[in-house]
């Protein structure tokens, strides 16, 4: 993994960006309980710089996973790219979704919790919420999912879910047509690819509830 270039101090003698180790250093030594962080892109850094710092100071939730293989075919994962999972207390239940940048493992985005939906609704919703998270900043990452059924629900445009609507998920259904409304009228340039997990581990933006 290369090297952070821009540094983040959320709590220090002067909160703000830093692009050199150095000027972060002066910010953060002897001061009682500062919050600071490395990032490899600057955006990365004035997204974290707006959030909680809290979501990137968290082992747990944002430590990338161990990449387990290089398949001799499969390879390994684009690190310049966006991860999304799902997380559903039981199915239908509890849903939230979250994307993550597969170099870092700093949090982009998170949606939720909705009260009742399925793990494949928060997988489509995600991917779909990665691609207009990256066109609205020009970029071209792929986006990783582990699941087959919702880049499939993707690329038909389509949620094909069973699951019915009623007045405790309407508001995740808004999300859904909202999200096939964006993919009929947009376009994109990122490829939409599968986590492989048998090779790789659990994708990065896994919520760590198995």
């Amino acid at each position: 993994m290369p090297k952070n270039k821009v540094y983040v101090v959320w709590v220090g003698k002067t909160p703000g960006i830093y692009t050199s180790w150095n000027d972060c250093k002066k910010q953060v030594e002897g001061y009682d309980g500062a919050k600071y962080k490395g990032f490899p892109t600057r955006e990365l850094a004035e997204a974290a710089f707006r959030d909680n710092h809290e979501k990137y100071l968290s082992r747990d939730l944002n430590a990338p996973k161990t990449i387990v293989c290089n398949h001799p075919l499969i390879g390994t994962p684009i690190p310049d790219s966006i991860c999304v999972d799902a997380a559903c207390s039981g199915n239908p239940g509890i849903l939230e979704y979250r994307g993550v940048d597969t170099r870092s493992g700093a949090e982009l985005f998170r949606q939720g919790p909705f009260p009742l939906g399925t793990v494949n609704i928060g997988e489509f919703l995600a991917v779909v919420h990665a691609l207009a998270y990256l066109k609205q900043r020009n970029s071209n990452w792929p986006v990783y999912s582990d699941s087959r059924t919702a880049i499939a629900w993707v690329r038909k445009k389509s949620a094909n879910t069973k699951l019915v609507r009623t007045a405790k998920n309407d508001k995740l259904f808004d999300l859904v047509t909202r999200a096939e409304t964006w993919l009929r009228t947009n376009t994109w340039p990122n490829r939409i690819l599968k986590w492989e997990t048998g090779y790789w581990g659990e994708i990065p933006a896994d919520f760590g509830r198995k």
